[in-house]
């Protein structure tokens, strides 16, 4: 069982097909985390498609602070991937107990684009709080910079813990 979950989700003016090329796109995660986080995937890794094996590690994923400091490493993981709509990455980091990462797209309910969530699972290894904190402020930053990337106007859909959302630019 998480320690931790958080969900966030942004909608983008784009297609959920023009969403899940981006979210894909190792050059578009890469683009999410910086300047904050530089990530070096594993070698030969181009993107994250129908072709990537699943249930086995694809090798190490690096996480540099500010593209210098190596803070964490995972042994990239994907478990399940359903093209166009999602994928679940459940991998083995150095500062983690446990970590699942959904990313989900989904037709806005409006017509006008597409949603994209994540929703994290984790359990730290240490100063739970502050590791929570870190992750949460990485991935408000990562939707910050999706939006900015697919020309979405900066809103965000926090979900409480029982699961009905809330608009709050602060909540992240």
């Amino acid at each position: 069982m998480a320690d931790v979950e958080l969900t966030m989700t942004t909608q983008v003016p784009v297609s959920t097909q023009e969403a899940w090329a981006w979210s894909t796109s190792l050059q578009s995660v890469r683009a999410e985390t910086r300047p904050l986080l530089k990530l070096v995937f594993p070698k030969g890794m181009t993107d994250i498609g129908a072709n990537t094996m699943l249930g086995k590690s694809l090798g190490r994923c690096q996480f540099l602070l500010f593209g210098l400091f190596p803070v964490d490493m995972s042994k990239l993981t994907f478990t399940e991937i359903v093209p166009g709509h999602r994928f679940v990455e459940q991998s083995q980091l150095l500062s983690m107990h446990a970590w699942r990462h959904e990313r989900v797209i989904t037709p806005a309910a409006d017509g006008r684009g597409a949603l994209i969530t994540d929703r994290l699972a984790f359990s730290p290894r240490f100063a739970t709080p502050v590791v929570r904190a870190m992750v949460k402020l990485l991935f408000a930053h990562r939707h910050k910079m999706l939006a900015r990337a697919l020309g979405a106007q900066s809103q965000e859909i926090a979900q409480n813990s029982d699961g009905r959302a809330r608009r709050d630019r602060s909540a992240w």
